[in-house]
């Protein structure tokens, strides 16, 4: 078969033929058009595509057929051919219909499918081309085969090939990885040259860097890793969520914005395979996709970025924030914005971290997944992320577990997740239970884990991935005394201050701003935020336009900004 598989079932005729010129007219140079009348012969259809082993990837159905729902079929569909996506063709201005949006909510909701399509109502329909294209760049992405994918080639799983992995992950950089002795390895290795020392990446110019630092990375990559300049209106520490808004915020209204993050940019955000509560996404997005649109969208508007570097120490003198970095020196903003977020506390069970990155994994499982198809996998922890994480995983292993610590998913976890994960057959769901072992059977990859419930009783279980999301800690010990935080380290800001914690000042604290005037947090980083994306992005805006009162502030008062 010559491409990939575009895949239509609708019974009748006059849809039908309308989506299958559409499909032909647009896609029948890189992909196989298949279109059936019934959904009979389509299943008959995708069992025959699964045996020859062809690669499918979109399936479109019919809202209403022949004795099936098009969602019931989808499901079935889902079954054959898990990577596949799937749209549910529905009537212009059906959306509006009650009984359709149930229906489309409950199917997304049961896994049935991906999201809906518009049937195409004219030649050429680009709203119809809009959700197919999207179907297919989210599949390609998720496939590894989209344009610009960086190669990864290693001896082992583990090791600094998976530290190089994690680099491109934290820097939302599409990648695959391979092993030496593997054919694509080989073929990869041939083209670059045998001599060249493992790990090597391999980039889409057909460039490759042998064991690169993560700065190299980052610059290969076109980040920069130098500010160039030292003195800003405004520095952002961190490049997650509220990080990246700030800076689309602060650039876009004139600030001069420079972002500084230790690692890549999405942040803690970048693990989640998939946000559908996110306001104008209806589809859904990944973090890693997100990540990538706000730092393309803050870089357009003018803010520098330097990565790989992080701020090391702070502190204000002669009227402006003065930001150390652990390798250019120090660069100085009118404001400060921390925006370190958080990361996954460890497990600490000795036999697993020797396992970190050969089947152990702290984050999400988005460039994982794939290479447990078919196999055991768990996922522990009890927030979004983790039901979000289980979620992508069910697409690829034959089952999941979920292993929470909580008597409940309910206890921190959205609804709409929990019925999703409650709909999912191949998801189950060990409530007040932990990882407390496991091992790799002499094999150099995660084989087993040992489960303990709240009795005590410990159970063996296969497993050939393990994805921790267990609780978080801000990065927060680089920060100066005056920083005032919590008893876990969360930084204190606004009323949270209480007793003003040795406040300077005659005015009260702005809402985000910290115990030391004119640094500001946003997101996860702060003591009480809400652990959501959409809360960290709208933090990081209301951030910038404190900053904007901060310097009104100063212009008011002269004497403000030199009285430290």
């Amino acid at each position: 078969m010559p491409g990939p598989v575009l895949f239509a079932v609708e019974d009748d005729p006059d849809t039908l033929r309308a989506v299958e010129s559409e499909l032909i007219e647009r896609y029948a140079r890189d992909y196989t058009v298949i279109c059936e009348d019934s959904p009979a012969a389509a299943l008959t259809k995708l069992e025959s595509l699964r045996e020859e082993g062809a690669d499918v990837a979109l399936v479109l159905a019919g809202q209403w057929l022949s004795g099936m729902t098009g969602s019931d079929l989808l499901g079935k569909a889902h079954q054959l051919h898990p990577h596949a996506k799937r749209g549910l063709l529905i009537a212009w201005g059906g959306w509006g219909d009650p009984a359709t949006g149930e229906a489309i909510f409950d199917a997304m909701a049961h896994g049935r499918i991906d999201y809906y399509v518009l049937r195409p109502s004219g030649a050429p329909d680009e709203v119809f081309h809009q959700a197919v294209s999207s179907f297919l760049l989210d599949w390609s992405h998720a496939r590894r085969t989209a344009p610009h994918t960086i190669h990864v080639v290693g001896e082992s799983w583990s090791g600094r090939a998976y530290e190089l992995r994690d680099v491109l992950e934290r820097c939302a950089i599409p990648h695959a990885f391979c092993l030496a002795d593997s054919p694509k390895g080989r073929e990869l290795l041939a083209v670059a040259g045998e001599d060249n020392a493992l790990p090597l990446i391999v980039l889409p110019t057909g460039k490759v860097l042998a064991d690169p630092t993560d700065a190299e990375i980052a610059f290969a990559a076109g980040a920069a890793v130098d500010p160039g300049t030292s003195d800003f209106d405004v520095v952002v520490v961190g490049a997650g969520p509220a990080g990246l808004s700030a800076a689309v915020y602060g650039a876009s209204e004139g600030l001069s914005t420079l972002v500084v993050d230790r690692g890549g940019i999405g942040g803690q955000a970048t693990s989640s395979s998939l946000i559908r509560n996110y306001l104008g996404f209806p589809r859904g997005v990944s973090g890693a996709r997100l990540s990538e649109q706000a730092y393309e969208q803050a870089w357009v508007l003018g803010a520098n970025f330097v990565l790989m570097q992080g701020a090391v120490g702070l502190e204000r003198r002669e009227g402006r924030i003065h930001v150390n970095l652990s390798q250019h020196g120090e660069v100085s903003g009118r404001a400060v914005i921390l925006a370190t977020g958080a990361v996954y506390r460890r497990l600490d069970v000795p036999e697993l971290e020797a396992l970190n990155g050969a089947g152990v994994f702290y984050g999400g499982p988005v460039s994982e997944a794939h290479g447990l198809a078919g196999l055991e996998a768990c996922v522990m922890g009890g927030a979004n992320s983790a039901g979000q994480a289980a979620l992508h995983l069910a697409r690829y292993a034959s089952n999941v577990t979920l292993v929470v610590r909580a008597q409940s998913l309910g206890a921190g976890m959205s609804h709409y997740l929990i019925r999703q994960i409650e709909a999912t057959p191949n998801i189950s769901v060990r409530p007040a239970t932990e990882v407390v072992g496991g091992g790799d059977d002499g094999e150099g990859w995660l084989r087993h884990l040992v489960l303990r419930n709240a009795d005590g009783e410990e159970e063996t279980i296969r497993s050939e991935g393990l994805f921790l999301m267990i609780g978080a800690r801000p990065g927060t010990e680089w920060l100066p005394q005056e920083i005032a935080r919590d008893s876990r380290g969360f930084v204190l800001t606004g009323a949270d201050l209480g007793d003003r914690a040795g406040w300077p000042l005659e005015r009260v604290p702005f809402a985000l701003e910290t115990s030391m005037p004119g640094v500001f947090a946003a997101g996860d980083v702060r003591h009480g935020a809400v652990k959501r994306v959409a809360s960290a992005v709208g933090e990081g805006s209301i951030a910038i336009q404190l900053v904007h009162r901060l310097v009104a502030e100063e212009r008011l008062h002269p004497a403000y900004s030199a009285g430290d």
